[in-house]
């Protein structure tokens, strides 16, 4: 696929609507610990895409737009009263509970947004630019890279303190459930699987409703309210 020279990037119009629920959600809200983790993965994309560090510079930029929109549209829904998917689900119920410390917010937004989300922002992507997900690999690969960069910070961060190191502590067990390499690397074939479905709709359906409904679950369980 060809690189376009000159490119007017919509990344900031999804930056400006997460920098504006950071404004307004209070700190300790579960929805405003996941965006301020998520506002800064795309802030970062953003630099890189200004700076020519993909070499396809607009499906960068779709695939980036794409993925956001769904978490977007998850708040939207919140907001209108209407039922986020399932997979947002545990994070909209839990995010005021006193039990669920702020490192669990993350990884609960981090696990909707990269085991649901991500996968269907592929598909979109590629209907979007009219093309294969082999073509959107190396972008895939370079957001995935920063993700999980990012994922090490993203925990000192959010460390409840030298408590975390111990192995009795029930979130150190919860840490070790969920890995972010291994999630993206399911959500790349979760995206082939839907990609090679595409003519068969109800087929494709029925499996996105149970990916769905599965990565809900996983969502719930690293929600699991923790002694103080």
């Amino acid at each position: 696929m060809a690189q376009s020279e000159q490119i007017t990037t919509p990344v900031d119009t999804v930056v400006s609507r997460m920098r504006a629920l950071d404004a307004a959600l209070p700190e300790r809200d579960g929805l405003a610990v996941f965006n301020r983790v998520y506002l800064t993965v795309t802030e970062a994309v953003d630099r890189r895409i200004d700076e020519g560090r993909f070499a396809d510079a607009r499906a960068a930029i779709t695939l980036d737009v794409r993925f956001a929109e769904r978490y977007l549209a998850a708040v939207d829904a919140v907001a209108g009263e209407r039922r986020p998917p399932a997979c947002w689900r545990p994070l909209f119920q839990y995010r005021r509970h006193p039990g669920v410390r702020p490192l669990q917010f993350a990884l609960a937004g981090i696990n909707a947004h990269i085991g649901h989300d991500l996968a269907l922002a592929v598909v979109d992507a590629c209907r979007t630019l009219g093309c294969e997900p082999a073509e959107l690999e190396d972008e895939f690969d370079r957001v995935g890279d920063l993700l999980v960069s990012l994922e090490e910070r993203i925990r000192e961060d959010l460390m409840p303190g030298p408590d975390l190191l111990q192995i009795a502590d029930p979130l150190t067990h919860l840490l070790g459930s969920w890995s972010l390499e291994r999630a993206r690397d399911a959500t790349w074939s979760t995206a082939r699987a839907l990609w090679a479905l595409r003519e068969l709709p109800d087929v494709a359906e029925e499996f996105t409703e149970r990916l769905d409904a599965v990565v809900g679950f996983a969502g719930r369980m690293l929600l699991t309210p923790l002694p103080g």
